[in-house]
């Protein structure tokens, strides 16, 4: 009997201690956010990006004031901030990414194509011929360089350096003034980015969601809230969160014009004037 007490002592101990591990890390004071400093129209210094705008969104609902972990969105990224508890929460992250805990999506947004208005109207997907022989911008190592080998279109493209101090150098910026110039016929980027930057283009230009591709990997992801493994607890609160205020945070997006799409790839319309 003596042995069983025990054992349900260091069961019970083990079980505080796992609770206090997994729930006493997320400091209930204040929003503690990892993000980028520099990495517009996601997050900046200046607090001016979609995501410490649904930051400030989440804060109000939690009551309490925002604090960043400064730190730039490369290689270490995780293991800098959340994992070393200098933060709780990831605004934008990949569905599914083993490093973090994902909340539930809370947009879905893909790939997409973007050209000057009236050029390549009924674009549909990277199998349109008209697609032959233009001068095609694209970011390196990005999911459409695999299609645009597949159709034979490489000698075609510009490519832009991924990797890159955004503090310095937007290749995404550069790639639509291209575009609007006459530079470059077409550009393929992130929907976030490419939305933002076409928003704000000095040229008319059209944004087309890479929602039909017949060929190569997937162009569409999910983006949840990124936590560190192990807080159900701060994962289920966020959830919440979403569901409450998810027409909030998708005025949020579409006003940065980035394209939402549901899980048929149609395009969700908000109403919301552009900023």
């Amino acid at each position: 009997m003596k042995q069983v007490v025990i054992v349900l002592t260091l069961l019970f101990g083990f079980s505080i201690t796992a609770f206090a591990q997994t729930s006493d890390l997320v400091d209930r004071t204040s929003l503690r956010v990892c993000a980028d400093p520099a990495n517009k129209p996601f997050s900046t210094k200046k607090k001016d990006g979609f995501e410490n705008k649904i930051a400030e969104l989440i804060a109000g609902e939690l009551g309490v004031p925002v604090k960043y972990t400064w730190f730039p969105q490369s290689v270490g990224f995780i293991r800098q901030t959340l994992n070393k508890k200098k933060c709780d929460i990831i605004i934008g992250y990949v569905s599914a990414h083993e490093l973090v805990l994902n909340s539930n999506p809370y947009y879905k947004t893909s790939y997409v194509l973007v050209h000057r208005k009236g050029e390549f109207e009924g674009f549909k997907n990277l199998d349109d011929p008209r697609l032959k022989g233009k001068k095609i911008g694209v970011i390196a190592g990005t999911p459409p360089v695999t299609i645009l080998a597949m159709n034979d279109l490489l000698d075609n493209i510009k490519s832009f350096h991924r990797m890159v101090d955004r503090r310095y150098f937007s290749p995404a910026e550069q790639m639509i003034d291209e575009i609007a110039k006459g530079d470059l016929d077409v550009g393929l980027l992130w929907g976030p980015i490419g939305g933002y930057f076409a928003k704000h283009a000095s040229k008319d230009l059209t944004v087309v969601p890479l929602v039909n591709e017949t060929k190569g990997g997937r162009m569409a992801y999910r983006i949840t809230f990124g936590v560190r493994q192990g807080e159900k607890v701060w994962k289920r609160q966020l959830n919440r969160i979403i569901r409450r205020k998810q027409d909030d945070i998708n005025r949020i997006l579409s006003s940065y014009g980035i394209p939402l799409i549901d899980e048929s790839g149609a395009l969700i319309k908000v109403g919301v004037d552009a900023q």
